[in-house]
């Protein structure tokens, strides 16, 4: 009986595929060997120190307002629109000035307007039923109190007839890039702290500062939580809280 013989190609091709999937096993190892004393060298990096937020606040009063208010008028004519908003605004500089704000604390804006028109199922026919004037009449003073005041009572010019939007005082504080500095020491104090508390407690001891990293200074009202990503600033009260946070690494014994 003859003796079958493999043909020379079929055994070079599975001389081929074999050092193929020998190949492929040990790159499999080495990237499974690699991968693990990456994982490895992540965690005792990780173990290497202790990361702690520290905190400091300190109450502020407000030096500045921006006070904005907008006389908003219609009429079938534009001429009277404009002239009505004009007369309004000259009643409330004089509230104001009288108020004891001065002449020179006030911005008068320009006068702006725009017609409404007539729709019909979503269609503008064409036909204008009024124009709208506006004008904003600006306050920037040092002078908080007076403008707190003013705007609490500003109800009694609106009760004779004049059509005024209050947004509302906007109340800033001068001194933050001296209390910035400050805060941040207190924080980095604090910082300290607790990450000794936090050492002490697991037998340890505090090494050396590794890594600093300030957060954003939150200006909010008091005894306020809102917090921001990028900072807070509460422009709604004259007395405010501004907090300040450092992220703090430091290596342990």
């Amino acid at each position: 009986m003859s003796q079958l013989h493999e043909s020379p190609i079929i055994t070079v091709e599975r001389r081929k595929a074999v050092t193929i999937i020998i190949s492929a096993v040990l790159i499999s190892l080495a990237l499974g060997i690699g991968l693990m004393k990456v994982g490895t060298g992540f965690a005792s990096r990780s173990s290497d120190g202790i990361t702690v937020t520290g905190s400091a606040k300190t109450s502020a009063t407000a030096d500045n307002v921006v006070w904005t208010l907008s006389v908003s008028l219609s009429s079938p004519a534009v001429g009277t629109a404009v002239k009505k908003v004009d007369s309004d605004v000259a009643a409330l500089s004089k509230y104001l000035t009288m108020g004891g704000i001065p002449a020179e604390a006030l911005t008068l804006g320009a006068v702006s307007t725009n017609a409404n028109e007539e729709y019909v199922n979503g269609n503008s026919t064409g036909r204008i039923l009024s124009y709208r004037a506006n004008r904003d009449v600006t306050v920037r003073t040092k002078d908080v109190q007076l403008v707190s005041k003013l705007s609490q009572g500003i109800g009694a010019l609106l009760g004779t007839g004049i059509n005024v939007n209050n947004y509302g005082p906007q109340y800033y504080i001068s001194n933050l890039p001296e209390l910035r500095p400050a805060l941040m020491s207190d924080a980095m104090k604090d910082a300290k702290v607790r990450a000794e508390a936090l050492t002490k407690a697991v037998g340890s001891s505090l090494g050396a500062l590794v890594n600093v990293k300030a957060g954003p200074i939150q200006i909010t009202t008091p005894d306020s939580t809102m917090t921001a990503d990028y900072g807070a600033y509460d422009t709604s009260t004259i007395k405010k809280t501004v907090t300040a946070t450092v992220s703090v690494t430091f290596k342990s014994k």
